[in-house]
């Protein structure tokens, strides 16, 4: 296939594209397939092995929110979905019929618009890796930027940029797709990680949130020593709980909100496999789980949100979950080798987690023998143990670009007049650290949901950089944004809705012989509500 053997339909040392797109995700793609039916020659390169990012990787049960938002080819892929789910053949482990149609937004299966919104990852993979091949869109997998001197720039335009393997990739236009912003940075654009104090932009919901608990379910409602010795500070303080001060409500803070793994998981025996115990396992590890779980929680299992073919896409749940709050503060910034490390620990972690319930005596007979009969799904992830291959990287850096997007205009509060796509999700940000309070209990903080009220237009200017810092590069992942505005656009859909509006965005400046900056928006406007686009 085409997307398998991309990087051998091109010399083997030098590539030449009018767009490059780097990076795998979701976004990736659309952004490859967009540029391609625009006409233009693309390449779509990055580290990734899978095409598809969280969407392939786990994230079956959509982050979809108002979904009369989606539109252009994000909807097109959940209509590939739905296709590929009315054929009897793709449900070997259950009937259709008896399938629970409910989704995260939406119903799960939507007859009148011919959408789906739930499914599993490897039918996400296979529907990203068919749509490259027909478009003959070249894909070069494991590819790793070479951030310290594989960026070429003259002009304020990237002219090249080049990988760890000696690959060199020449464009006219260059798209950042990766949700780590790597190309981004490399070129010099600015961009932020971490929380922004509230009083930056004037926002309500992005600094430190000590006041804030919007999902209850995600802190220790009941009160839970952080010491070993219950009481006792004198015994030392349980893993994963940070003795540093928390700071102040509203202020800003180098904070990045908890990544996990979005697991696939049956308790249909002729698919489970067992969870592993991991090496390195330490029950001590989950000594702040246990006491949670003795204060008499009942809800470990709410969301095991069930994807066809009974399985589940696992997600955090819980004051101590999948999240591993606070492991993750210098990944985005990290060398691929520290990032490495930090993808290890939160498999480890939450590869424990798992084998820690289901098997450690101590947690409560009900609990344990549940999670017992629940294991990683068989047909899943064949290549990598069962286990997903794609972190959850909720957020890292955010690019400072021409246009900032904050909760004002997710709101509604301000008006955006140069739409490329629409979001609608709540703010979401997951918690961001994991502190002693002055009482002496144990407490999370950053978690916050706060409805948007309603579908919000995205700004074009939030998906390029300023003009002084680079002129043909666009960024539909890592895009304009505070922290909090991010937690709503940071959604699937939305990434590849963006991704569609930057390739289009390129094409256009091929056309017209402009910079990014400089194109006409009108017309990017009307050829964006031609291909579907909505907002």
């Amino acid at each position: 296939m085409a997307a398998l053997a991309g990087c051998r339909l091109v010399p083997p040392q030098k590539h030449v594209a009018d767009v490059v797109v780097y990076g795998g995700t979701s976004a990736g793609v659309v952004a490859a397939v967009q540029a391609a039916k625009m006409g233009k020659s693309v390449i779509l390169v990055g580290p990734d092995r899978h095409l598809g990012g969280l969407s392939a990787g786990g994230l079956g049960y959509t982050d979809s929110g108002n979904t009369r938002a989606v539109g252009g080819l994000a909807r097109e892929f959940y209509g590939r979905i739905y296709r590929h789910y009315g054929d009897a053949r793709a449900w070997p482990w259950q009937r259709i019929g008896d399938f629970k149609n409910e989704g995260q937004g939406s119903r799960s299966r939507v007859d009148s618009d011919r959408t789906m919104w739930t499914f599993e990852p490897h039918v996400a993979e296979a529907v990203f890796d068919a749509w490259a091949d027909e478009h003959r869109v070249p894909v070069c997998r494991n590819e790793w930027l070479d951030r310290e001197h594989g960026v070429e720039k003259r002009g304020g335009r990237i002219v090249a940029i080049t990988m760890l393997s000696g690959r060199r990739f020449e464009g006219r236009m260059f798209i950042d797709a990766t949700y780590e912003g790597d190309l981004m940075a490399a070129a010099g654009v600015s961009y932020h990680v971490g929380r922004e104090a509230n009083r930056v932009y004037g926002e309500t919901w992005n600094g430190i949130q000590l006041e804030a608990y919007k999902h209850h379910k995600h802190y220790f409602m009941s009160p839970v020593s952080p010491y070993k010795i219950p009481g006792d500070p004198s015994s030392g303080v349980l893993p994963y709980v940070s003795t540093e001060p928390p700071g102040k409500t509203g202020d800003g803070d180098h904070r990045v909100q908890a990544y996990c793994f979005r697991t696939c998981l049956t308790r249909h025996a002729p698919n489970r496999v067992p969870f592993p115990k991991p090496d390195g396992y330490d029950a001590a590890d989950y000594e702040l789980l246990l006491r949670d779980l003795l204060t008499g929680r009942k809800d470990f299992f709410e969301k095991f949100d069930l994807i066809p073919n009974l399985k589940t896409d696992t997600n955090n749940h819980g004051a101590f979950s999948s999240d591993f709050i606070g492991m993750n503060y210098d990944y985005p910034d990290a060398s691929y080798a520290r990032r490495r490390e930090i993808i290890r620990a939160h498999e480890r972690y939450q590869k424990g987690y798992y084998y820690f319930v289901a098997n450690d005596p101590r947690v409560p007979a009900d609990i344990r023998e549940e999670m017992a009969q629940w294991g990683l799904a068989g047909d899943e992830f064949k290549d990598n143990g069962h286990w997903p291959h794609q972190i959850y990287v909720r957020e890292a850096r955010r690019m400072i670009g021409e246009y900032v997007m904050t909760e004002h205009d997710t709101l509604n509060k301000t008006q955006v007049n140069d739409p490329v796509g629409m979001g609608s999700y709540t703010l979401d940000s997951h918690n961001c650290q994991r502190y002693i309070t002055a009482d002496g209990h144990v407490q999370n903080e950053g978690d916050i949901g706060v409805g948007t009220k309603g579908p919000y237009k995205i700004s074009y200017g939030s998906i390029i950089p300023k003009t002084a810092e680079c002129t043909n590069l666009l960024v539909p992942v890592c895009m304009s944004s505070s922290h909090i505005a991010f937690g709503s656009i940071r959604m699937e859909p939305v990434f590849m809705i963006l991704g569609q509006s930057a390739a289009t965005a390129a094409a256009q400046a091929i056309d017209e012989g402009r910079d990014v900056q400089a194109i006409d928006r009108a017309r990017l406007r009307a050829r964006l509500l031609a291909d579907g686009q909505r907002f």
